[in-house]
């Protein structure tokens, strides 16, 4: 790589807290940051710890992601403004995983990951990931939805079970036979948290909700003693402290392989939750990120958590908006964040063994709730059929299978259903002296189409949707024409297949068959120029307009 390429590919994914600072950082912006640093803290100190606990991992790991993932993604971010750390849509893949591998196929995974997003950024596929279709991202959202509602139901209700399944049906099947056994006095807790919570919401939307309702239910708790499980009675001691650097283990070719589709799901989901982070801090400042940038903090973030006994992480969207609303002015915020929670890990873990576990449960029901974005979905199934059936799809293949079937099988059905229409839209038109109303679209001017004259017409991209019509089309022609003139006015692009039918065309035409070209595109035109048809067909047989090709083949038809 040249001097000049790396310079410009540097300049490129400059980290906006780079920038900033060159730019100039004032007190005034740094107390602004330290305010907003410490709110969105407050909001991420719950969230951290219930999501390590439903993706089947110790407490304290949801904190050292947030501290650790936290840091490294604002120190290298895209935005000024996102918030980094464990989110809800890696809760179900994660503990997917655990279950199946243990937390060393984890670090593993989420290993693999980060370097994919690292790619992904280099590679500046920043603007791809936000092509994956929109009812994909409903679906698949929606699924997540109601599997970390499931996953909350033992502790909301306190049912003695050592483990659950992971399937959904199985869960449900061993909830269902446990149903009578549920604790009165956790159920309580679990519904005042969620009382609190909304009327929170409803009262005093300035005071984090989920903070507020955790706090409650723990005074509660502790002043009443109600046997009720805690952090504390399941877990142990939590031990205060930083987190220490730590070395994966059991790395080998087959894990890898393994383990590559979880991989590039999670890389996947950090990608667009993280670019999703950033699209909602834009609207809400005016701001505008760097979507590479974004992607490859995302990567480094992910590596340097699992190094450090984390797990995944990305953007989350609720932490960002919060952070951009208490006035945040520049990553240091996000920063000053991930500090807070560091200075919680080494000195008030102990007060968090007294949390309850159903007040977590009730918070993850709430997060539940407003990940399902039911006005999102109820708008998606007044569109097209076909989208809300792809959202209906990965929605299904999410609960029912697994969330890298979905995802995987979403966006297929998607572009299946993309290129479909694609197809339609591209309309194939041809016709001859005998018959006007097949002529009717053309732009012609002057004198009408001569007998022994026939006209096709590719209003679209001709490509693979749609060259086996063309090809049909062209062998129903009855009687091959003395001049046959292709009108190419509409048609910004030919790929490989659409190549293949024009040249067996070319191949089969009668000997007395003149073809033309006509009112080609620069990008179609360079196109056929490679593939050596403009050489076969003749650079004295390609017209810059329609009348002009008419000009000639009325010559041809007088000779």
């Amino acid at each position: 790589m040249s001097l000049g390429i790396r310079k410009a590919v540097g300049a490129a994914l400059t980290p906006s807290l780079f920038l900033t600072m060159r730019n100039g950082y004032s007190a005034a912006m740094f107390l602004k940051d330290l305010s907003a640093g410490l709110t969105v803290g407050v909001v991420a100190l719950p969230l951290a710890l219930a999501f390590a606990i439903a993706s089947g991992l110790s407490p304290v790991s949801g904190l050292y992601t947030a501290v650790v993932a936290g840091f490294v993604m604002a120190f290298f971010s895209g935005s000024r403004f996102p918030v980094s750390g464990p989110t809800g849509a890696f809760v179900v893949i994660i503990y997917n995983i655990v279950s199946r591998y243990g937390y060393e196929g984890l670090v593993l995974t989420t290993l693999m990951a980060g370097v994919m997003l690292i790619i992904f950024g280099l590679l500046r596929l920043g603007a791809l990931i936000k092509y994956i279709p929109y009812p994909v991202t409903t679906g698949f959202t929606a699924g997540i939805a109601l599997l970390i509602f499931s996953s909350q139901m033992k502790d909301f209700f306190g049912l003695p079970l050592a483990d659950t399944p992971p399937e959904f049906l199985d869960k449900w099947h061993v909830y269902a036979q446990n149903a009578a056994s549920f604790s009165p006095a956790t159920v309580t807790v679990a519904l005042f948290t969620l009382a609190v919570i909304v009327a929170v919401r409803r009262k005093i939307p300035r005071i984090p909700a989920p903070v507020a309702a955790v706090v409650a239910a723990t005074l509660l708790v502790s002043l009443t003693g109600m046997p009720v499980e805690t952090i504390g009675s399941r877990f142990g001691a939590l031990t205060p402290g930083l987190p220490e650097f730590s070395l994966p283990e059991g790395v080998t070719f087959d894990r890898i392989r393994l383990l590559l589709p979880d991989a590039l799901t999670i890389a996947l989901l950090a990608g667009i939750e993280s670019l999703l982070a950033c699209v909602v801090a834009d609207s809400m400042t005016g701001d505008r990120h760097n979507s590479n940038t974004e992607l490859v903090a995302q990567g480094l973030g992910n590596i340097a958590s699992v190094f450090f006994g984390g797990f995944s992480a990305t953007g989350a969207i609720a932490r960002t908006a919060t952070n951009v609303r208490a006035g945040a002015q520049s990553p240091v915020s996000a920063i000053v964040h991930s500090i807070f929670l560091a200075a919680v890990l080494m000195w008030l873990l102990p007060l968090m063994e007294r949390i309850p576990l159903a007040a977590l449960a009730a918070v993850l029901v709430t997060v539940a709730w407003d990940m399902s974005g039911w006005k999102t979905i109820r708008h998606v199934f007044q569109g097209p059929k076909s989208d809300w059936s792809v959202m209906l799809l990965t929605f299904a293949l999410t609960v029912i299978l697994d969330l890298t079937v979905a995802v995987y099988m979403g966006v297929v059905l998607a572009s299946l259903l993309f290129m479909r229409r694609m197809s339609d839209l591209t309309q194939i038109r041809g016709g001859k002296a005998e018959e006007p109303e097949a002529l009717a679209d053309l732009p012609l001017h002057g004198e009408s189409v001569p007998e022994g004259v026939q006209i096709f017409s590719i209003n679209g991209p001709l490509f693979f949707g749609v060259a086996d019509r063309f090809q049909r089309t062209l062998e129903a022609m009855e009687n091959p024409p003395k001049v046959f003139i292709l009108y190419l006015h509409n048609t910004p692009a030919i790929d490989m297949t659409g190549i293949h039918a024009l040249e067996s065309f070319l191949a089969r035409r009668s000997p007395d068959c003149r073809i033309f070209l006509a009112d080609m595109q620069a990008p179609a035109r360079r196109t056929l120029a490679r593939v050596g048809i403009v050489r076969a067909i003749g650079e004295e047989n390609i017209f810059p307009t329609l009348d002009a090709a008419l000009d000639k083949a009325r010559e041809v038809i007088a000779e």
